[in-house]
């Protein structure tokens, strides 16, 4: 493991995608992050932090949210404020999820889409759901709380196929 996987303090996600074509639904990609307590890190998140929400102590906040896609380079952006999260939580879970308002929507009808995660101006993780084609909705990673308090960033791709809201419940149940 790298060492920008390490000792992570704030972080940024960002997501990218290019508009639909003209005439043509928009579409909606929307970032997700899924916090679980030391408790029950497997089970139900303690919160979501979705669709232009923030975290009950603000520590995770989705500062851009576009519906569109329009707009250069990266188009929604959530920070993470791992320092500064309680010591009871000890993983937070990322995704993506597309809106399915107009109809399934899959990652190989989405033109341009991708992920990026940095702490200050250094990459951590990068993807373009290359891999997702049939998917609707995709966990990129995870970062867990180590036992010395430091956070780590664990790249886990996965697709699925599930509505947003069942999608943001649920992905960090998967099988890792």
């Amino acid at each position: 493991m790298s060492g920008l996987n390490k000792g992570l303090a704030k972080v940024e996600v960002a997501v990218r995608w290019d508009p639909s074509p003209i005439g043509t639904p928009a579409h909606d990609l929307d970032i997700v992050a899924a916090t679980y307590t030391t408790g029950d890190t497997k089970g139900e998140p303690a919160y979501l932090v979705y669709f232009g929400s923030r975290s009950p102590d603000g520590t995770i906040t989705l500062n851009r949210d576009s519906q569109t896609g329009q707009g250069f380079g990266y188009d929604e952006v959530m920070v993470l404020e791992l320092d500064r999260l309680a010591p009871s939580y000890a993983r937070v879970v990322i995704g993506v999820a597309i809106q399915q308002r107009d109809g399934r929507r899959t990652f190989d009808e989405i033109a341009n889409a991708g992920i990026r995660i940095r702490t200050g101006p250094l990459d951590v993780d990068k993807h373009d759901f290359a891999e997702m084609t049939d998917a609707t909705a995709a966990k990129v990673g995870e970062f867990t709380r180590e036992a010395s308090g430091e956070w780590q960033y664990h790249r886990d791709v996965q697709g699925f196929e599930a509505d947003p809201l069942t999608f943001a419940r649920t992905m960090g149940r998967a099988l890792s």
